[in-house]
């Protein structure tokens, strides 16, 4: 059991410490100081993140943050407590649909070109082109050549973006097969998240190892010098969170 100091006294007895005691029957001591002692690490984090922004916008930096995973792995999470108290007028969260018969007759990349950030600005992409590595083959979503043309094209697209003076950072949130079964469980018997959970949730499971397959091959061959992939493992998603935003500040070259 974690020291009841003056401070954790402190904590314990605010107005924040108070509340979680009156919103869960079987809170206790420790697991009320885990959740207080992120919430404020959580914050301090956010503050850091704050500065970074008002550095991207100051020297017209052009940030893109990339969030891939599993489904259920925590990526929609991580991105609203990375967001949570930036300006939003200098941010996007991108997270595209389906593409429309338009977009299907285009260059793959095109629909995300035109969400590139522009000067001073960072887009969050809640998942991204690598759709095409994971989710659609393993889906049936694309066909095999296009898969294959786009594994020969990533690389160099992402030379492109990165020589024109863009930022990318990509992010892999990971988890384990127990813990997505568990979170797809929680999510279909909530009534305000099992709108969340689709055809391709659905089949998650049984493709697990197509899945597996397929996310191999994309970290070997898209694993770059200049734009490597970062691993969180996010079976702890209050972990995971804040291991994100750590990674992420040490990246970004700001004035903290």
């Amino acid at each position: 059991m974690e020291e009841l100091t003056p401070r954790n006294l402190k904590r314990l007895n605010s107005k924040r410490g108070l509340q979680l005691f009156l919103s869960e029957d079987d809170m206790t001591i420790p697991k009320a100081l885990r959740i207080l002692n992120h919430e404020s690490k959580l914050e301090r984090l956010q503050e850091e993140l704050i500065k970074l922004q008002q550095w991207v916008e100051a020297e017209g930096e052009k940030l893109v943050v990339i969030f891939e995973g599993r489904d259920a792995a925590g990526k929609g999470g991580a991105i609203r407590r990375i967001t949570q108290h930036l300006n939003p007028r200098e941010l996007n969260v991108v997270a595209l649909s389906k593409p429309t018969d338009e977009e299907k007759s285009q260059w793959y990349f095109q629909r995300y070109i035109k969400n590139l950030p522009r000067n001073g600005q960072i887009t969050f992409f809640d998942r991204s082109w690598y759709n095409r590595a994971v989710v659609e083959p393993v889906n049936g979503f694309c066909t095999q050549k296009e898969y294959e043309v786009f594994m020969n094209q990533v690389n160099q697209f992402e030379k492109m973006i990165i020589d024109s003076g863009i930022r990318v950072v990509k992010f892999y949130f990971s988890i384990s097969k127990d813990e997505q079964s568990r979170r797809f469980e929680d999510i279909k018997s909530s009534p305000v998240k099992k709108w969340k959970f689709s055809k391709v949730d659905e089949s998650a499971l049984e493709l697990w190892d197509d899945y597996t397959s397929y996310k191999a091959r994309m970290f070997e061959e898209t694993d770059t010098e200049i734009a490597p992939w970062i691993i969180i493992r996010a079976n702890r998603k209050s972990r995971a969170r804040v291991e994100v935003i750590e990674k992420l500040l040490e990246l970004i070259p700001y004035n903290n």
